[in-house]
């Protein structure tokens, strides 16, 4: 029986072009693959990771931003991260507090060992105003034989290891004092001279150093000296404490307080027992421990009438009467009732933060509107906006003290607090529920992604997919913040800036 004809046009199999096309495929895929992972691992070496110091079971180790252990906790002594961009972690051990001696190394991300050869390796410790630690970001303190010296932190020397002393002048970046032989100087943070050696002590002038630095003889005389080396005034005054306006110095001569320009002419010297701060107008001066104000010529414009001042804005001060604050502007009329147990003015936001005795605070705009009321939990600069608590709920403002949705607040976020019957969980940015209102209390996402949640008086950790990273098990109730990355939250030491498990 004939099986029938094949048509030309009838098409036939080729096995070689359908192997050729799946080993294409097969190639197609593995490129792929290869390619992925090749992004994977470049993504891993250009990620730019924080650092952070951890404490668990008594030792310290160190985590990434994504709460991944980089040093495992391994070490006995507490291990210090002047700058949390870079992998270069000081290690203290065999402290003797009683004889004040320790000794350091220095470890990277690997835990390999670097920055041989010192006898110490240190963080450049420096304070602020209200305490606060910090370090200087582009150095370390290097110690041997007894003498220090700064290198980078790659360990390029910037200053040679001569020196008899080396510390940061407090509350300026770039300004470190060295001390050789007993006599002080002044060098930057690439190590080039501001000051010689040759002066009994130095001291800031102001918040700044524009208008240079206050250098002591060996007499016990103040003089001014600048950035650039230039004498700005002669080392022959009893003190100078202060700048003001831009151009005068509060000096001390013969006993007495006065404002002196560069070249040493009186500009006001009479009206006053102190002058605190300087203003748009003026200066705010004190008188029989009253508070008011004189202008450039030494005329008095507010009258020393007040138990503080302090100008928020121009023409608008934050006054003091009868033990409560209020606002009044440049001819005393009042502006915001003196019924505040304290009140700051936040320059980024151009709001005016009045507390009361319920230790709530109200939100008061420029035009001295109350926009807000409430528990003050967080004023984010850079993401413009304030979260209050008002009754039970977080409340969210911007920078100009008008509501605002979480969602439109936290643009970055993949999750959003929500509150349902009482209880809180997450949604996504369309409001579709991805952690279920469970929990007691709870916190928006942390710059890393991650967020705490409370259930029975513990918390715990949730990623940013939603996902458990741990059980509410810890209790947090003395913490000052609750600020978890991964497992790992903010110990209470904020100053140190580590991270622990209890």
């Amino acid at each position: 029986m004939s099986r029938g004809k094949r048509y030309e046009t009838e098409g036939k199999l080729n096995y070689q072009k359908v192997f050729a096309v799946i080993i294409a495929i097969a190639v197609l895929v593995m490129f792929i693959f290869i390619v992925k992972n090749v992004l994977k691992e470049r993504e891993k070496i250009t990620k730019d990771y924080e650092y952070f110091a951890l404490y668990t079971a008594n030792k310290w180790g160190v985590i990434n931003q994504d709460g991944e252990q980089v040093i495992i906790p391994s070490y006995q002594e507490m291990i210090v991260i002047p700058n949390k961009e870079k992998d270069v972690f000081i290690c203290t051990y065999n402290i003797n507090e009683e004889t004040g001696t320790y000794q350091t190394k220095v470890l990277n991300s690997k835990n390999e060992e670097i920055l041989t050869g010192y006898d110490q390796v240190e963080p450049l410790e420096n304070i602020d105003e209200n305490d606060n630690i910090w370090y200087e970001e582009k150095i370390l303190r290097v110690k041997k034989n007894g003498k220090y010296g700064l290198i980078d932190f790659n360990g390029k020397e910037l200053l040679p290891v001569e020196y008899d002393e080396i510390t940061a002048l407090p509350g300026l970046q770039n300004s470190i004092l060295i001390k050789k032989e007993g006599k002080t100087g002044l060098v930057n943070d690439s190590g080039s001279i501001i000051v010689e050696p040759e002066y009994k002590e130095i001291k800031n002038l102001g918040k700044n150093y524009k208008n240079g630095y206050i250098t002591i003889n060996q007499e016990g005389k103040y003089g001014v000296i600048s950035a650039t080396k230039k004498q700005i005034l002669e080392n022959q005054y009893e003190e100078i404490a202060q700048t003001y306006l831009g151009q005068y110095y509060l000096i001390k001569q013969e006993g007495k307080q006065k404002l002196i320009d560069s070249k040493g002419n009186t500009v006001i010297e009479e009206g006053f027992d102190e002058i605190k701060s300087e203003t748009s107008n003026g200066v705010i001066f004190v008188k029989e421990n009253l508070y008011g104000e004189i202008n450039k010529t030494g005329e008095i414009t507010i009258e020393a009438k007040y138990q503080d001042l302090k100008e928020a804005k121009d023409g608008t001060y934050i006054a003091k009467q009868n033990d409560k604050y209020g606002i009044i502007d440049q001819e005393q009329n009042e502006k915001i009732p003196f019924n505040y147990t304290g009140i700051t003015y936040n320059e980024e936001a151009n709001l005016y933060l009045a507390d009361d005795e319920t230790y709530k605070t109200s939100l008061i705009d420029d035009k001295f509107n109350i926009k807000a009321t409430g528990i003050l939990s967080e004023i984010n600069i850079d993401k413009s906006y304030i979260r209050m608590r008002i009754g039970n709920e977080y409340k969210y403002f911007n920078l100009k003290g008008e509501e605002k949705s979480n969602t439109e607040i936290l643009k970055d976020n993949t999750l959003f607090l929500s509150k349902k019957d009482g209880k809180y969980g997450y949604v996504d940015k369309k409001g579709n529920i991805v952690v279920e209102h469970i929990y007691d209390d709870a916190t928006e996402q942390n710059e890393y992604g991650f967020v705490a949640v409370k259930k029975n008086g513990l918390w715990g950790s949730i990623d940013k997919q939603g996902k458990i990273i741990i059980e509410p098990k810890y209790n947090l109730e003395n913490n000052l913040k609750i600020d978890f990355i991964s497992k790992w939250h903010l110990g209470e030491d904020l100053n140190m800036n580590y991270y622990c498990e209890k």
